[in-house]
């Protein structure tokens, strides 16, 4: 059985050929072991499975337990799966975002020679700092407080595993919550790039699991926590994944706002007290930093960094329904090259609607579903007749329409849905368990497998790393800053690109405060006499890197050959 082209490319790395195979492979037979031997095993497992169910009853302790199994799996993994290098855009924008925030600073003023420090996704003016909310940045400025900023992204994935275990035990009995937790795990945090990177899906998915938590406490128990913990899930949708987050919302303001009109819900006084009030406050708390944010940023409450980067820099606009912008003209050539690419992947022929849903589609199933937990939704006839699932199905389907109408994808775009995603998961599991055929435990059997599955995706990934490692390019970037970081002084690193370089090998980002860096990176642009940039940084050793030489080796520049 062939694989889908879109699924592999994504699985598979120079030298991983065999992986997506064995994964079909290894289906196959557990299917058949399903209906010839279902219980195999099952002495062994329900002792476990009891063992599990007893841990679950203490939700407390079960949250601290999914989060510190979420840290110390990962850190486990450090000797093949090490702190990751950063190597595209938006990783090296929210690492600015991180650095300025634990300088104390929500920006950073325009460098007089910003015009050699230009890059992807970053704003020089009107003020320094990443064009991305500043969600993600915050929580790698927790990691660079700490040490690492790499410490913010595994406390976060954390904290999404046990917001997702504590959002399940809000719907389900504890025992599947602590599944839900497990599974989120072995998806969404080990072998993941949501973790393996600094470009997040993490916190968004956090923030909309604590929304989806905090809905059926509220219509329970009508408490000011729960609505306290609801707002601020929808604040930190705002801020990481703003559109998406608002899809996501949609529906649950709508079951919000119906309950409280219907006859089941409270009284006046019980819901403006708690309820509207605390979720009016949070979020109204939220909308005003989130103004003074854009407005030390951009100059404007209204206009966001993202925004305000799109008018500067942007050719193809977020919506498939928006001109794309033909012949815009930019500062340097490594610009023109990645913004004329992109025009041409977004207008036809290159462009096709079928297309766009297929690979996004694509991209989903093998982030978030894969083969493991595809297996559940077997169970969907089920799941759709099910009462308490239409709120997270209603989610689903327009968060997933939602998607097909951006002009582009990746998995932690679609972080929001984690949160529908693992309730439909869970309520899915629950229904095949009970799945009997001619009185043989099929579906006991099917359940189990799914974490069997889970668990060999990991050991799979893991042999596959021993057995060939994936460099990336960054790690040379990295390796020439820690050589110069080793060298007495401060450092000037001038990078030459080829004309045919490839736009998504970017070197050129800077920290927060870029003349108080030991190494400083600027563009060498062709037509611009570097004097300027030479005479204001006249008191650093100045070197030249070619990007595109194999190997990449760092020289000194002599003064005076600009």
């Amino acid at each position: 059985m062939q694989v889908p082209h879109s699924i592999a490319k994504l699985l598979k790395a120079p030298g991983r050929s065999v992986l997506p195979y064995l994964r079909w492979i290894l289906v196959i037979p557990v299917f058949a072991l399903g209906w010839f031997a279902p219980r195999l095993g099952n002495p062994v497992l329900s002792a476990f499975e009891s063992l599990a169910a007893r841990l679950a009853n203490r939700k407390v302790e079960t949250l601290c337990i999914v989060a510190l199994t979420a840290i110390l799996t990962r850190i486990a993994l450090l000797p093949i799966f090490p702190v990751p290098v950063p190597m595209v855009h938006d990783e090296f924008s929210y690492l600015l975002a991180g650095d300025t925030f634990a300088h104390g600073r929500l920006t950073n003023p325009p460098h007089p020679m910003a015009v050699f420090f230009d890059t992807f996704h970053v704003l020089q003016h009107p003020t320094y700092q990443s064009m991305y909310p500043p969600a993600q940045g915050a929580v790698l400025a927790l990691g660079i407080l700490l040490g690492n900023p790499w410490v913010g992204v595994l406390l976060s994935s954390a904290a999404m595993c046990a917001a997702i275990t504590w959002m399940l035990q809000g719907w389900f009995p504890p025992q599947w919550a602590l599944l839900g937790g497990a599974l989120a795990i072995l998806r969404l945090d080990l072998c993941s790039y949501w973790t393996d990177s600094y470009w997040g899906g993490a916190v968004a998915a956090m923030g909309a699991a604590l929304v989806m938590g905090a809905l059926p406490r509220i219509l329970h128990h009508r408490r000011v926590r729960d609505a306290v913990i609801l707002g601020i899930g929808t604040a930190v949708l705002a801020n990481s994944r703003q559109f998406e987050g608002a899809v996501f919302c949609l529906p649950v303001a709508a079951v919000l706002i119906g309950w409280l009109l219907s006859q089941r819900g409270p009284s006046l006084r019980t819901a403006l007290r708690g309820v509207v009030l605390p979720i009016a406050c949070v979020l109204g708390l939220a909308l005003i930093l989130m103004g003074y944010y854009n407005w030390r940023i951009t100059g404007s409450v209204a206009v966001s960094p993202h925004m305000l980067d799109f008018r500067q820099y942007g050719a193809v606009r977020p919506f498939i329904w928006q001109n794309v912008l033909v012949g815009r003209y930019y500062s340097n050539p490594q610009f023109q090259r990645f913004y004329d690419i992109e025009v041409q992947n977004h207008t036809p022929p290159n462009w096709d609607l079928g297309y766009n849903i297929q690979n996004t589609c694509s991209m989903w199933w093998a982030f978030f579903l894969g083969y493991a937990l595809s297996v559940p939704f077997i169970a969907l006839p089920w799941l759709l007749r099910d009462r308490r699932m239409r709120l997270p199905l209603t989610q689903f389907v327009i968060c997933g329409a939602a998607l097909m109408i951006v002009n582009w994808f990746e998995p932690h775009y679609a972080a929001p849905m984690a949160a529908a995603l693992f309730l439909l998961l869970i309520q899915a599991m629950r229904h095949l368990r009970r799945w009997q055929i001619k009185g043989r435990p099929v579906g006991i059997f099917l359940t189990r497998v799914v974490v069997l599955l889970a668990m060999v995706r990991i050991g799979m990934a893991t042999f596959e790393q021993v057995r060939s490692p994936v460099i990336k390019w960054g790690s040379q970037r990295a390796r020439i800053a820690t050589q110069l970081a080793a060298l007495p002084g401060d450092h000037l690193v001038i990078v030459r690109y080829a004309p045919d370089h490839p736009p998504g090998h970017e070197w050129v980002y800077n920290v927060a405060d870029i003349d108080r860096s030991k190494i400083v990176w600027a563009r060498d642009i062709l037509g611009r006499n570097l004097k300027p940039l030479l005479d204001y940084y006249h008191d650093r050793d100045v070197w030249v890197v070619n990007a595109d030489a194999v190997p990449v080796e760092v020289e000194h520049f002599p003064r005076g050959s600009e």
